[in-house]
């Protein structure tokens, strides 16, 4: 697949310099102050950052105020990985991180601390922060940073591990822990540092047993297709200089650091969707229904026979779910309907210890719950006993609005699977005036798929903004058990023209040879239309008018349905790409985008509106007055590679919380 355009920044060559954005960091107000907003300052620490030749087994960092480690285990990741975890504590103005072994000889090592440091008093987080030193004479000091995005609706994955192995094979990442880790931070950026010279596979993952590698394919992961050589090379930015005293911009200076690439690496994290197979339930729902529910999808129907009646082949029909991981079996012999108990073979598969479909034989009992006779009352003297009995009909339901869409069908749905259906008793009438006169042409009445025998629909070319009549004689179908229908009306009215809006798409960035498809989302990012990409085109009618956003998928198999990743099989997931603006539709309204969906970076398209992950930014400056918002926004790039204990690092303020520059 493509490669996808990043607003990926590259990484800090220290990213706990981000302690030095701000000009000073108190301890406490005075009553009736300004709250502390800012995050607890960096002092000293043991060993010092990019220092070499250490040899002791604890690390030391002093900060100017008292302090926390929040979620460690979760948040700090420290490389290389090793069998036991560091202890990460906090003391007073002190973080401890005490390793349990002795340090490798002659190694690079990294502790991200994520944003796990925030003050005591305020709870205001550091972001970014972290410690590089090495064992023995030489620091390693390249990196390879990006971000990770959820593939299907690129959502920024928060605290997703990423590493490299130095191993080529795709079997390290099942076989092996991963060799250097860091996590990603509340966008999905990461970087990896600490990097010798050399080709690295990357990998995310979701690690829920804390091992390191992808051996639960219950876990997300995301995977680089290609080998990747980090490097790095001098480069140039803006560097903005405040006054300490008045946080007025002093000097605009143009200044060089080290930029480190690769620095815009697109990891799509996926799941699998594995699901262990085993059969959850099974039930005799009444003397009528068996059901059977299966933990996962299902690629194949289970064998089921009736014991005793094992030449029995065609007593039931079959009503399915989709992925058939729920079953229900409506039995058709009435000597099976009339046996209280049922006890049924079946072979099915069903995951082993090696996780693994293995088939399996299994016996079912099954026992029909029947009602207790309702007891009938004592007749009163004068009281005349009703001689003709209640007569039962074949339940049918309209599932259709009686304000319909003009491209919607009629969907109707009956109490019980049929054994005959005749259409020319399903009539059609349209309403002219006031008089309703059969409608124009035929119906056309058939099942609504292969998976409910129950669902029909009944399609026609309606009219905008006119009545139509369902007239449904007697005996229109009658239900596998002899019961047939009643006569019934549904009247219904199809939606005016003018009540919708119509929008059009003109796509470019797309390849030419991969078919593509749009779905049109609500404000819960969920889809409620789907069009083809015919010729950079793709093209809504009749949608209602409201608020929309929409994205577009890169459909490789032409399935017209969004497709997972396969690690085994090297498949990524299927690309995704969102408009990056909502799109109000008005009534009786033609509407064209434009829609270059390579303009804006991958990162960056899908609109905050639907983004369901919160920055810590935003956090922050949502409780933040507008005065001190604005000034924020003004804020220049801080110094990248300088020590993050330079004082003269306070003096530079922020744009870029967690360490990022151009």
């Amino acid at each position: 697949m493509k490669s996808r355009l990043l607003r990926i920044l590259p990484l800090s060559a220290a990213a706990i310099a981000v302690v030095m954005l701000y000009s000073c960091a108190s301890t406490g107000n005075p009553s009736g102050g300004p709250r502390d907003e800012d995050p607890p300052v960096a002092l000293r620490s043991n060993p010092m950052p990019y220092s070499v030749n250490f040899s002791g087994r604890k690390v030391t960092i002093d900060f100017n105020e008292l302090i926390n480690v929040k979620d460690a285990f979760t948040k700090v990741t420290v490389s290389p990985t090793s069998k036991e975890a560091p202890r990460v504590s906090s003391s007073g103005k002190r973080v401890t991180v005490q390793f349990a072994d002795t340090l490798q000889p002659n190694t690079t090592y990294s502790i991200d601390f994520g944003n796990a440091i925030e003050d005591n008093n305020e709870g205001n987080k550091l972001p970014g922060f972290n410690l590089t030193f090495s064992t023995g004479p030489e620091l390693d000091t390249l990196r390879i940073s990006g971000v990770v995005l959820n593939a299907r609706d690129l959502e920024p994955r928060q605290e997703m591990l990423v590493g490299i192995h130095s191993n080529p094979h795709d079997s390290a990442f099942k076989r092996l822990p991963l060799e250097r880790i860091t996590k990603t931070d509340d966008r999905g950026r990461f970087s990896i540092r600490g990097l010798k010279p050399g080709k690295y596979r990357v990998f995310a993952l979701g690690d829920l047993n804390n091992d390191f590698r992808w051996d639960n394919p219950a876990e997300d992961i995301a995977f680089y297709d290609i080998l990747v050589s980090p490097s790095s090379e001098p480069a140039m930015t803006v560097d903005s200089i405040f006054d300490p005293k008045t946080m007025k911009l002093d000097t605009v200076v143009n200044r060089e650091y080290t930029r480190f690439l690769p620095n815009d690496l697109l990891l799509n994290a996926f799941n699998t969707e594995y699901k262990a197979q085993y059969l959850t339930d099974h039930q005799r729902i009444d003397s009528t229904r068996i059901q059977l529910r299966f933990n996962a999808h299902a690629s194949e129907l289970p064998e089921i026979s009736v014991i005793g009646a094992e030449r029995m082949k065609d007593w039931y029909i079959l009503e399915k779910s989709r992925y058939n991981d729920s079953l229900t079996y409506w039995i058709k012999p009435k000597s099976l309907i009339l046996t209280d108990t049922l006890r049924l073979t079946t072979r099915y598969l069903r995951t082993d210890s090696a996780k693994q479909l293995s088939p399996v034989n299994d016996t079912l009992r099954l026992i029909t719950q029947r009602p207790k006779p309702v007891a009938k009352k004592k007749k009163k003297k004068d009281e005349v006993e009703d001689s003709v009995p209640e007569m039962k009909f074949l339940d049918l339901k309209i599932l259709s609005s009686s304000s319909l869409d003009v491209f919607a069908p009629i969907v109707m749905e009956f109490e019980t699977p049929l054994d005959t259906l005749v259409v020319s008793r399903f009539r059609l009438e349209q309403k002219e005036d006031t008089i309703w006169k059969p409608a124009k042409t035929g119906i056309s009445l058939q099942r609504l798929d292969s998976l409910n025998p129950r669902k029909f629909s009944i399609t026609y070319p309606w009219e905008y903004g006119t009545g139509y009549r369902l007239r449904i004689d007697s005996i229109a179908a009658t239900g596998m058990y002899g019961l047939f229908t009643k006569p019934m009306d549904f009247e219904f009215t199809v939606k005016k023209e003018e009540d919708y809006a119509n929008l059009r798409f003109v796509i470019s960035g797309l390849p030419d040879s991969v078919p593509a498809f749009v779905e049109l989302l609500n404000r819960s990012d969920s889809p409620q239309r789907v069009a083809k990409v015919v010729n950079g085109i793709a093209l809504f009618t009749n949608v209602m008018p409201g608020l929309y956003y929409a994205r577009v998928v890169e459909d490789y198999n032409g399935n017209g349905e969004y497709d997972t990743g396969d690690f085994d099989s090297g498949r990524q997931p299927e690309i995704v790409y969102y408009f990056p603006k909502k799109i109000n539709l008005r009534k009786n309204w033609d509407s064209e985008q434009i829609w270059d969906v390579n303009a804006i970076a991958i990162d960056l398209q899908k609109p905050a509106e639907l983004r369901k992950t919160k920055y810590e930014d935003e956090k922050r400056r949502n409780n933040r007055s507008e005065s001190e918002t604005e000034e924020e926004e003004e804020d220049e790039i801080f110094d990248p590679t300088a020590n993050p204990f330079d004082p003269n690092q306070k003096k530079r303020r922020k744009n870029n919380p967690a360490g990022y520059s151009y």
